[in-house]
């Protein structure tokens, strides 16, 4: 029954695509949260939608480094 099993392996270079791929959206979206905090007193519609696509950004990427420690490498 080995055959039917699912697999979590994941070549190297995979991985380290995602783990950048992480980085760049946390601090992206982290930076664009701020951007939006200091954009709301003079544009309030504006920072508030910055402020949400930053902090929705910054999810995904907290959400994709659980996905990652689920992952395995293959060797």
């Amino acid at each position: 029954m080995g055959f039917f099993k699912a697999s979590n392996h994941m070549p190297p270079k995979t991985i380290a695509r995602l783990q950048a791929l992480i980085w760049v959206l946390i601090y992206g979206g982290l930076l664009t949260l701020v951007l939006g905090l200091s954009t709301r007193r003079f544009d309030g519609s504006l920072g508030w939608r910055l402020m949400v696509a930053g902090a929705a950004v910054a999810a995904a990427g907290v959400v994709l480094i659980y996905v990652r420690s689920r992952l395995h490498e293959d060797r």
